[in-house]
């Protein structure tokens, strides 16, 4: 078989794939697939059912995997004469995962691992519902932002225990004990959880401790939270334009064979218009009358 062949066979079989893959009785299914995968695992939970239906669980989930398995392969063949686009896209990686380990001898060895997987094909759905899909991309994007969050945070808990510590360590032991107590306590505070019993208990040993509570609850409750937020809502805002880009129909490309009739029709008329200006140019022009 020559090269050109086996292309055009590559072609032939991505094209006919594609069209199965971006059906829409082809996404419903998939996505009852998933849901009915969900609700297996959770009658699994109860050990009387599994007991009592072992044997028709166990072919059920064979069906799930089978039917995941020609998902994905579907999935690739439509990818077939560009391959490199297939694992270019995170969610196709995602489900190349979650479907190649399972047929691993140590995950279907090991019942937690082999659980844990089947779990995973549940977060399948959100690739199937786009606002879902939304929140997980912006999820990924604002780990950055929360983890500069994190260490401002752990840094005023840590100076204002401290500082707790220092000031009512002997007063009251049972919060400001040590420094895991005080954090523990500082943390609920953050939440606004027993803020009011804690500052009459801070008013009986000092009439001062309204500053501290007052300066914590200030920068740990209202300006450190509003900053967790902002970052969720630009990583929102980031997830949806990106969302609305890949939504956006590419262009069709046109085959290599039909690029190089259009360049040469191109030349062809470039080299035309070129004749006819140098044609113009080399008539002789014609004396006027008098």
């Amino acid at each position: 078989m020559s090269e050109r062949t086996a292309a055009r066979l590559r072609r032939r079989l991505a094209a006919h794939s594609r069209r199965v893959v971006d059906s829409g009785a082809f996404t419903t299914t998939v996505f009852c697939l998933i849901t009915a995968n969900a609700a297996l695992l959770g009658v699994e939970t109860y050990t009387g059912v599994v007991h009592a239906w072992h044997a028709a669980l166990k072919a059920a989930e064979h069906l799930f995997l089978a039917a995941f398995t020609a998902e994905i392969l579907l999935r690739a063949a439509a990818h077939a004469d560009r391959p490199g686009d297939f694992f270019r896209d995170p969610w196709n990686v995602f489900d190349l995962l979650v479907v190649t380990v399972a047929f691993v001898p140590f995950a279907r060895e090991n019942a937690t691992v082999l659980r844990l997987l089947r779990l995973a094909r549940v977060l399948r759905a959100a690739r199937f519902l786009p606002q879902l899909r939304i929140v997980i991309v912006a999820v990924g994007k604002s780990l950055p932002g929360t983890l500069s969050f994190l260490l401002v945070g752990a840094l005023l808990l840590y100076v204002y225990a401290m500082v707790g510590w220092v000031f009512f360590a002997d007063d009251d032991p049972e919060h400001y004990g040590s420094l895991g107590r005080a954090i523990l306590t500082l943390f609920l505070l953050m939440t606004l959880d027993g803020l009011g019993d804690a500052v009459r208990a801070g008013l009986e040993i000092s009439r001062w401790s309204i500053l501290y509570f007052a300066s914590f609850v200030l920068l740990g409750s209202f300006v450190l939270v509003n900053l967790l937020i902002g970052v969720v809502i630009n990583s929102l805002q980031e997830a949806s334009a990106l969302e609305a880009g890949q939504d956006r129909p590419v262009p069709a490309q046109p085959p290599p064979a039909e690029e190089s009739i259009l360049a040469l029709r191109a030349r062809i008329a470039d080299a035309r218009r070129t004749l006819d200006d140098l044609e113009a140019g080399l008539e002789p022009s014609v004396p006027p009358r008098r």
